[in-house]
């Protein structure tokens, strides 16, 4: 059971034959008391397939009463092992379909699945019968009563209809006509909607943006299996049901919303279910793979954290204390016992995360006509309310547009095209920290795309955007306004606008050196992009650049490190870029330095760019320099033999200058050869 798993797909492991009889009723028992635990169908976890629902925990309910007076034997027939390993199977499977049918975010897509899901219901159920039929329980040490029940059971299952209820298929009906509204260009009755919404227990905006993070999530893990124009048609729904019917709103609400999103997880049963919330992460709620102690004592997935510390956060999620001590201390003992558990349930558990991009590509075009019109008129909605005189509207319809464009091009272009930027500009010099915070955040999604990007420039936004860089009320605006900056800096006359701006380029280079990780990160990239025009390095330069990267490469991580000696790179291309960088003298120390340790084949590349750029544009000076490095020879070496074939080119040019400048330098200290005494006496 791994936990990637696809939404509404159920693989389960079937025990082997030489399974222990303990073992297998053991497990059997956890997965019926995780069932039974899934909380009673009249609760708000199910709110569609109710009765299925509810005939999965009776069923539970029943194995787990057989299994509490079974006295776990040391061996069993043949006949009872192969029932009970078919009687495992389901209820894995049983165990993983209940589990998406509860999970928040995903009720609007149950409910347009409710056909398929009512059909794995209807397959599970009935798979009852024939394990239960098999199995020998007048062999077994167990009461009449149980042998009977179970024995009813059976006869129960055989007969079980687990079709779409009544109520479900209404609603989804509903949708389906309201889909077909929106193709025709007309809004959906306002009251058929809350219908619908009240349904699925939908009941504020909160919820509804929570459901379109979930379709969004599988829009992105469609595999072009006909499920692109339902999903697009779904999420356009939600988003219009967020700003229509949900039009009173409460700060309370986004409050809840913020973890949401910057907690948004892959819910996953494997961890859903396991028998202590201290092997789950509780950041991602995912099974901690590399668990680290903070300095509170809570313990967290390691890349969780880091990236919390990274975003600026400088406290503990859970307590919020401030955290005394960046130090991650590994926490053996649960790394162990998570290991235990999944060895002992087969789940895969492997140190290396996968990762995957997004191809934002299948945001550009939505798949289905409901969607465009649907998030058309919402759009307008939202909108018109970045205007409104209540500074809470405004906050929260910044909040949305940052929500609806943080990954998703169309959304982007429709925020664009009814005239969002303008407004969110104005935003920016607000007093209310958390409303420059989510207009800086828009702004900068939608400047990912290029009409954004175009209409921030044209609206004369480059001013206000670089002074939220230089005194923004929170981190995360500053460094939001930088990445701004990068974007914009895609046009080439805005490259020129900005360095015209002696504060952009200097805010940037503060940036460097009192911003958080992703801060400084955002500048250096910024910086580089503005290098693209050659009037800007002379600026650049005159703002002390070079010292500042130089600190970020002493103090931080790899991934930042890799990405300030591609900016010195870039820098010493110009003769006065390489002049700046050999008189600091140290900085050609660190460039050897990255060379000669870094894992990132990108940074040790830039490095030999950067060197090599030196040797070129830096003369004599440099080639003493670097004459003296002991350790550039064999760094150089090893990337001509393992290194991307670029980087090898870059290497073997460098070799070939030092070794030139080496013959030279020992012709001219070589002596002239002594006169043939010879010639004298003729």
């Amino acid at each position: 059971m791994s936990s990637d798993r696809r939404f509404l797909t159920f693989p389960a492991i079937h025990p082997c034959s030489a399974v222990s009889p303990a073992a297998l009723l053991a497990d059997i028992s956890s997965l019926a008391a995780d069932i039974q635990a899934s909380g009673s169908p009249q609760s708000d976890h199910f709110r569609t397939h109710r009765r299925a629902a509810r005939e999965a925990v009776r069923f539970a309910s029943v194995i787990i009463s057989f299994l509490d007076e079974l006295c776990f034997p040391a061996t069993l027939p043949s006949a009872a092992i192969l029932s009970l390993s078919d009687l495992h199977v389901t209820l894995q499977k049983l165990r993983l379909l209940l589990s998406d049918c509860a999970r928040g975010g995903a009720r609007l897509w149950i409910l347009m699945n409710a056909a398929r899901v009512a059909g794995e219901f209807h397959a599970l159920l009935r798979s009852f019968g024939p394990a239960l039929e098999v199995l020998p329980v007048d062999s077994m040490d167990v009461s009449d009563e149980i042998r009977e029940l179970l024995r009813l059971l059976a006869g129960q299952a055989r007969r079980v209809d687990a079709g779409v209820e009544v109520v479900d298929d209404r609603a989804a009906r509903s949708v389906r006509s309201m889909f077909a509204q929106f193709e025709s260009g007309e809004s959906p009755d306002a009251d058929d909607l809350r219908r619908v919404l009240n349904h699925l227990n939908i009941k504020s905006w909160c919820d509804c943006l929570e459901e379109v993070g979930f379709l969004e999530e599988q829009i992105f893990a469609d595999e072009e299996n006909g499920d692109s124009a339902l999903l697009w048609s779904a999420m356009g729904l939600m988003i219009y049901s967020m700003v229509v019917v949900f039009d009173s709103t409460t700060s309370g609400n986004k409050k809840k919303m913020d973890g949401f999103f910057f907690l948004r997880r892959e819910s996953t049963v494997a961890v859903k279910h396991l028998p202590s919330d201290e092997f789950r992460c509780p950041i991602s709620l995912e099974l901690m793979k590399d668990p680290v102690t903070v300095s509170t004592g809570q313990t967290y997935d390691r890349p969780s954290i880091l990236r919390w510390m990274k975003s600026g956060n400088q406290t503990c999620p859970i307590t919020g204390e401030k955290l005394s001590s960046s130090v991650l201390i590994p926490n053996s003992v649960v790394r162990k016992l998570v290991g235990v558990y999944c060895h002992e349930n087969g789940i895969s558990i492997s140190q290396k995360r996968k990762t995957s991009k997004r191809d934002l590509s299948k945001t550009l075009s939505p798949a289905a006509p409901a969607a465009v019109a649907a998030i058309r008129m919402a759009s307008t909605v939202i909108v018109g309310k970045l205007a409104a005189e209540s500074p809470e509207k405004k906050s929260i319809a910044a909040y949305i547009i940052r929500m609806l464009t943080k990954s998703n091009n169309f959304n982007r272009i429709c925020f664009v095209e009814a005239g969002a930027i303008p407004l969110l500009l104005n935003l920016l010099s607000s007093s209310d920290p958390s409303l420059q915070e989510n207009a800086a955040a828009s702004l900068l999604n939608l400047s990912k795309h290029h009409s954004g990007r175009t209409d921030i420039f044209e609206s004369a936004g480059l001013a206000p955007v670089v002074e939220t860089m230089k005194i923004g009320h929170k981190v995360e605006s500053r460094q939001n306004a930088a990445a701004i900056l990068f974007y914009l800096a895609a046009i080439e006359d805005c490259r020129r606008a900005i360095g015209d701006m002696p504060e952009a380029i200097q805010g940037l280079v503060e940036l460097l050196g009192n911003g958080t990780y992703r801060g400084k990160k955002n500048a250096v990239l910024t910086i580089y992009a503005l290098l693209l025009f050659s009037g800007n390095q002379a600026k650049i330069l005159a703002a002390d650049t070079v010292a500042a990267i130089s600190k970020l490469i002493e103090t931080e991580e790899e991934d930042l490190v890799t990405d300030c000696v591609g900016l010195l790179a870039k820098i010493a291309e110009r003769d006065d870029g390489a002049d700046v960088i050999l008189k600091s003298g140290y900085v050609v120390d660190q460039l050897v330095n990255v060379l000669r340790i870094s894992s990132s084949p990108s940074g040790r590349e830039y490095c030999a760019s950067a060197l090599l750029s030196l040797c070129n544009n830096g003369g004599e000076k440099a080639m003493i320099m670097l004459e003296k490095m002991p350790l550039l020879i064999p760094s150089l070496y090893s990337l001509l033999s393992d290194g991307s074939r670029q980087a090898s080119k870059k290497a073997r040019s460098l070799l070939n200058c030092m070794h030139q400048f080496a013959d030279q330098a020992y012709a001219q200290r070589r002596p002239p050869p002594p006169a043939d005494p010879m010639i004298h006496v003729l």
